[in-house]
């Protein structure tokens, strides 16, 4: 296995891309939407973390999150949400036999990606990439349609408008 250089920062403020194992014409995340959202309330709630920003697609999710100063153990976190969420869910998924013999779930991809925000600048880049990604997918015509995410929060608190990032047509040169 790979050897993941991690940047570890105690009170530190990550992006994240977590991707469930198998994504193509998957939509497990917002099928179960609400075991996900109670993966991450119990998760929060025995290890405490802000979300700046989060948007949950078919087959992966994207945030902005702060832990708290003292604290550097973002895998401990994604690793229980992963493991309640999994927990929740039927077990319909396909395993391949090495997750078999070890007794695992074939659902999330073992690694995430994961991002260190270094200053207001990639904070905001950072936001503003959870939040058009629904509308770079092609899931809603305008951001503000897609449910699954914190920019309706955002909007709220006058941090975005409402007709933010206009429609389709401001996407080129975007990547996932």
């Amino acid at each position: 296995m790979p050897n993941y250089r991690r940047a570890w920062q105690r009170g530190g403020t990550y992006f994240f891309t977590v991707n469930l194992l198998e994504r193509h014409g998957n939509d497990l995340l917002i099928r179960h939407i609400d075991a996900l959202r109670a993966a991450v309330r119990t998760t929060r709630q025995s290890h405490p973390f802000i979300i700046h920003g989060w948007v949950v697609l078919p087959d992966h999710l994207h945030c902005v999150i702060e832990l708290p100063p003292d604290d550097d153990d973002f895998a401990l976190r994604w690793r229980l949400i992963k493991l309640l969420f999994s927990r929740s869910i039927p077990k319909t998924e396909w395993r391949n036999p090495a997750r078999q013999r070890r007794g695992e779930r074939g659902v999330w991809q073992r690694c995430y990606w994961e991002h260190l925000i270094r200053d207001e600048e990639d904070f905001a880049a950072h936001m503003d990439y959870v939040h058009i990604n629904p509308l770079k997918h092609g899931l809603v015509e305008r951001v503000v349609d897609w449910p699954h995410s914190t920019f309706h929060r955002c909007v709220q608190a006058g941090i975005y408008p409402e007709d933010w990032a206009g429609g389709l047509e401001q996407l080129t040169g975007l990547n996932d």
